[in-house]
């Protein structure tokens, strides 16, 4: 509780107990409520609707609409484990979602576990942005330094892998801590990054493994250019042949979100 002291400036705390179809967050730029007015928002549908045609076919959509003063940037994604089914379902969530929390915002963002998207009138592709939200599992590990350095070594391992050329920003493992215990750990960034931003946006997300989430079972680092997280139940795809996909916040008490 001293860290959530200390951060209570920076962050909010709430409990998370929403259904599947709703985002884990959302920003909505106040600063941006008036931009453009009528023709602005007019240029979001049309945009919104290029970010969900494009996204449910390649998995990431990089894209602009309008012309001038009113053109409106966007940016769409999908996890990369994810099936095409499971993608057109949370972006198409995704785009409706964003219209109604950040209605008349010429700039916002959304989060879920499958998807992410994101419009601005200031074209922001290819540049690293480390706002987002931490989220924690409250349980602690049983033995920090032997799941520590396991955990270390995998972030590493598949922090190379999402570098490489044809790995479009994904990188996915698992490593046992125990007989009993094994550690899964995913790390994405948005495809619009270079090699050498997508290092500097997952090495900055990893550096929070130890500050915000130090010694927990779980961890999850939502930036506005990657998303990196672990756990210690299996969260991506593909599964095992005697493993079963747990993808909820059950463990999860609460979240802290830093807005952008």
């Amino acid at each position: 509780m001293n860290l959530l002291s200390n951060l209570l400036f920076l962050f909010f705390l709430c409990i998370y107990s929403a259904e599947s179809a709703d985002p884990i967050y959302y920003f909505c730029n106040e600063d941006s409520k008036t931009y453009g007015g009528s023709q602005t928002s007019r240029n979001i549908d049309v945009l919104l609707n290029k970010l969900v045609s494009g996204t449910v076919q390649n998995g990431f959509i990089a894209t602009s609409y309008g012309v001038g003063k009113y053109q409106i940037y966007g940016l769409a994604q999908c996890r990369g484990d994810v099936s095409k089914d499971d993608c057109s379902v949370c972006i198409q969530d995704a785009a409706e979602n964003i219209r109604d929390h950040c209605a008349n915002r010429a700039d916002a963002r959304i989060w879920y576990d499958y998807c992410f998207l994101r419009y601005s009138p200031v074209k922001f592709f290819g540049h690293v942005d480390t706002s987002g939200l931490y989220l924690y599992n409250v349980e602690n590990v049983t033995d920090p330094d032997v799941f520590n350095k396991k955990l270390g070594d995998l972030v590493d391992q598949i922090s190379s892998e999402a570098v490489k050329p044809g790995s479009k920003g994904l990188g996915k493992g698992k490593t046992d801590i125990s007989s009993f215990v094994r550690l899964y750990a995913l790390v994405q960034c948005n495809r619009d990054l270079s090699e050498l931003n997508c290092a500097q946006c997952i090495a900055i997300a990893i550096e929070k493994f130890s500050s915000i989430c130090g010694n927990k079972k779980g961890c999850r680092v939502l930036y506005s250019s990657c998303y990196v997280r672990y756990e210690v139940y299996p969260f991506f795809f593909p599964l095992g042949s005697h493993e079963s996909l747990v993808d909820s916040l059950v463990s999860y008490k609460s979240i802290m979100a830093l807005k952008p």
